[in-house]
């Protein structure tokens, strides 16, 4: 009795204890076991900054730190920057394309062979007529030429091209004429006396024909809508610079006057002021000046500044003993020299001196101011050109002609 008494208890404990470890450690799914020890790694990584910005950040609507288009597309790969070309005679660099071809080079006189804007194509001398010179278009083309511009304290300044072009034929009035020889002889007429103190409205070249050539000074307001206008006429422009004549301050050509006492260094900043008041010209010519260009230390600074912005030089005519020629002859320089003052009370005694030199020398330049009675008379007078067999052509064209001896 006491036997069984003792087995029914070890069975039943057996039962507790079974029933226990069930409890405490239940059975895992097959081929796990049935405890895991668990160790404790790294804390988990935080979530991911949404696409606005970084967490915790407030930033204003649109804007991204890394968005789109700051990231480079693997599909567009960013496009290599662009490289600059060395710099040309003044103090700007122009982007150019890369792998772009290079320039045209430049022919004999520095200027590309085919000049944007200048002088036409060359045909023999046989097909050249007389008259007015037709060559070209009207209006000439628009200005300034980007590569031809220097920004300055000033305002623009005119400088050589980095391909070489130069606003001497870029800015010319185009001529079949120039540079051929042979042909009807050439005349050509520079009106000047515009942009200066006490100058006519500049209506007054209303009718000229388009190959009379236009000076404007310095002075006035609007001068680079009237130098436009003039050209959308069809006239090449030069600018008129004011120098020191030999009672000077008695007659003072204006603000700016380029005087034989002053520094060269100071000259040339006047120089330079006188050039920025508009863009377009082909070239500088002189308003006054008996006294600077008779002093040679002081011109020849001048003319170098003058060519090495790719100008032309023109002497009106009106300076007796004028250093210009021989100094633009060591420079080498372009440069030419009026033949025939064309004055109101001797006009007509004058334009036929003009002809007379023209035939003569196969090429003449004549300098008239500009007064209406002036330019009704050169309209009327450039009309029987044809039947005399002359022709009228722009003061560069008859510059670059060649001349008999």
């Amino acid at each position: 009795m006491k036997a069984l008494a003792v087995a029914a208890g070890i069975v039943f404990w057996t039962l507790v204890l079974g029933v226990a470890v069930l409890m405490f450690f239940p059975a895992g799914e097959e081929g796990e076991p049935v405890a895991v020890l668990q160790v404790d790694g790294a804390p988990p990584a935080p979530a991911a900054a949404p696409a606005g910005g970084p967490v915790g950040v407030d930033l204003p609507p649109g804007f991204s730190v890394t968005g789109p288009s700051m990231a480079p597309s693997a599909q567009q790969p960013r496009p290599a920057a662009p490289t600059l070309a060395p710099p040309g005679q003044g103090t700007t660099m122009m982007p150019v394309t890369p792998n772009a071809p290079p320039p045209a080079p430049p022919g004999p006189s520095g200027s590309l062979e085919k000049p944007e804007g200048g002088s036409g194509t060359k045909v023999a001398a046989a097909e050249l007529t007389a008259g007015i010179d037709q060559t070209g278009s009207v209006p000439l083309a628009p200005v300034p030429v980007p590569a031809l511009i220097e920004e300055s304290p000033y305002g623009p300044l005119p400088k050589i091209a980095i391909d070489g072009r130069r606003a001497a034929e870029v800015y010319a009035r185009p001529s079949n004429y120039a540079n051929v020889a042979g042909g009807p002889p050439r005349v050509a007429v520079l009106l000047n006396g515009l942009g200066v103190p006490g100058a006519p409205d500049g209506d007054i070249i209303k009718g000229l024909p388009p190959p009379i050539s236009i000076a404007f000074g310095a002075y006035g307001r609007s001068l680079q809508e009237r130098v436009s206008q003039a050209r959308a006429e069809g006239h090449e422009v030069l600018l008129a610079i004011p120098l020191e004549p030999n009672d000077y301050p008695a007659e003072d050509p204006g603000p700016h006057t380029l005087l034989t006492t002053l520094p060269t260094t100071e000259n040339i900043k006047r120089l330079q002021w006188l050039m920025s008041r508009y863009t377009g010209y082909v070239g500088v010519t002189n308003y006054m000046g008996a006294k600077f260009e008779t002093t040679s230390a002081s011109l020849k600074p001048v003319l170098e500044e003058v060519k090495r912005r790719g100008l032309i030089y023109f002497d009106d005519g009106s300076v007796e003993g004028s250093t210009a020629g021989e100094i633009a002859k060591d420079l080498e320089l372009e440069y030419s020299t009026a033949q025939v003052r064309l004055d109101g009370a001797t006009l007509d005694k004058a334009l036929a001196e003009l002809e007379a030199a023209a035939k003569a020398q196969g090429a003449a330049i004549g300098v008239a101011k500009a007064e209406p009675g002036t330019a009704k008379r050169i309209a009327d007078w450039a009309g029987s050109l044809e039947e005399k067999g002359l022709v009228l052509v722009p003061v560069s064209a008859a510059m670059r002609s060649p001349r008999r001896s």
